[in-house]
């Protein structure tokens, strides 16, 4: 009995899981997930132009050798087809390597960014607590020198009033 419920807390649990990655998907539009997706691409090739030409080459031969001209092409070409399908393999190795990289350093960049960003809140609020308590100080001084000056002439006022009621 124990183990039905343990697989049906399991179950709900990840029930729950997918409901929730479900709404998350559902609020992010898909005009949304184009644009980051074109935004990403963009980076990517602007950072590694060979990388990408190597790829895209990669791919169009992968497809061609997948259509009947291609294959009739590579069954003419014979054992130069495998050497070049040993070559492309390399490449494609060689590319998928160079996404992982440009991935990791793509999340180092982040973090900096982050942790930039971050200082810079940082620093900002410094400045900015240093700044209210300036502004604090000036007012205090300030309230203190008009309660000053506000006693004085309360006094004076006194004053003035008695010796006018004296004579």
């Amino acid at each position: 009995m124990s183990s039905t419920t343990n697989t049906d807390t399991k179950r709900a649990e990840l029930k729950a899981k997918i409901e929730a990655a479900e709404q998350r998907n559902e609020e992010r539009t898909l005009g949304q997930m184009a644009r980051e997706a074109s935004e990403t691409a963009t980076d990517f090739v602007k950072l590694h132009p060979l990388a990408t030409i190597a790829g895209v080459a990669v791919l169009g031969l992968a497809i061609g050798a997948m259509t009947k001209p291609g294959r009739r092409a590579g069954r003419a070409a014979g054992s130069k087809v495998n050497e070049f399908a040993s070559y492309a393999a390399e490449l494609g190795a060689a590319y998928a390597t160079g996404l992982f990289d440009a991935a990791t350093e793509a999340a180092q960049t982040g973090k900096d960014t982050i942790k930039d960003i971050g200082d810079a809140i940082n620093d900002n609020a410094g400045a900015a607590k240093r700044k209210a308590s300036f502004i604090s100080g000036n007012t205090a001084a300030a309230a203190k020198s008009m309660t000053r000056n506000a006693g004085k002439k309360a006094g004076r006022s006194i004053r003035d009033l008695r010796s006018r009621a004296r004579t």
